[in-house]
């Protein structure tokens, strides 16, 4: 739980946290509510993630949502006032036109409370990272299994695992790892590679790795929050169901339903005379 102790988590404490070997932890959220529960579990970064767009508004994969539909849950974390380092998430088409596109796209989400931006992308968007780190907006990068390049992909699929220097080739994923350092990012999302060049990276660039899927020996870890809660759907291989949230509450609003039904709900102590 959270003290009053506790300081604000901030952009240099996450480099600080990989030259002293200690863990980064970052959990989604979208809501005042459930940043509040996050931040007294004492994570160091809440991520605004365009994960919302599937687990929350019902979309297949993360394209649908909107730069304004993202200032709004990034304003509802904010709002609750957390230590940990509040991370925005640009969605697709907010920043794939250019560096003018992702700068004032970026402003749009630290104005709502953003404390820094992610965006997806290497080699292809270094210049676009390069240009909003100019504007003393810290951006985190994102590479490997990047959820708004799905059809190129053809899926949500592993990369990496291949040689070669076409996207989601090994050698592709170190020169973004590079060119993602090189622009000014502060940290890098590595997400569905394997183990081996997850570490390899880590080892080889300055800034602090997270990691989802992509093995134990990043700098740090992200996972969804419903993943975690077991509200998803379905169980991907690289996330964990630590408590099955959907079924306590399933439990929860049939018994309401049934105390409703048979007439014992509201009892005299929960009504007014």
């Amino acid at each position: 739980m959270t003290t009053p102790t506790r300081k604000s988590v901030t952009v240099p404490m996450l480099q600080v946290m990989k030259t002293a070997g200690k863990k980064i932890v970052m959990v989604t959220a979208y809501d005042s509510t459930f940043a509040r529960i996050v931040d007294d579990a004492g994570v160091d970064a809440i991520l605004v993630g365009d994960s919302v767009a599937t687990v929350m508004q019902g979309h297949t994969n993360t394209i649908p949502v909107t730069l304004t539909e993202m200032a709004y849950h990034t304003a509802l974390v904010r709002r609750a006032q957390p230590k940990a380092l509040v991370v925005g998430d640009l969605p697709f088409g907010s920043y794939q036109v250019g560096a003018g596109q992702g700068i004032e796209s970026s402003i749009v989400l630290m104005k709502a409370g953003a404390q820094c931006v992610k965006l997806e992308g290497g080699t292809t968007v270094a210049t676009t990272i390069e240009a909003i780190t100019r504007s003393d907006i810290p951006v985190m990068g994102h590479i490997g299994l990047t959820p708004q390049s799905v059809h190129r992909m053809g899926g949500h699929k592993v990369q990496g695992r291949q040689d070669g220097v076409e996207p989601g080739g090994r050698q592709r994923l170190l020169d973004d790892a590079h060119a993602v350092e090189q622009s000014g990012a502060f940290a890098v999302v590595l997400e569905g590679i394997p183990t081996e060049l997850a570490q390899e990276i880590t080892s080889k660039i300055s800034i602090p790795t997270i990691g989802i899927g992509a093995g134990s020996f990043c700098d740090g870890q992200v996972l969804v929050m419903h993943d975690i809660l077991g509200l998803s759907e379905r169980e991907l291989t690289f996330t964990k169901k630590y408590i099955d949230m959907k079924s306590l509450a399933t439990s929860a609003f049939q018994e309401f339903a049934q105390d409703v039904s048979n007439g014992s709900w509201p009892d005299d102590k929960h009504s007014f005379h």
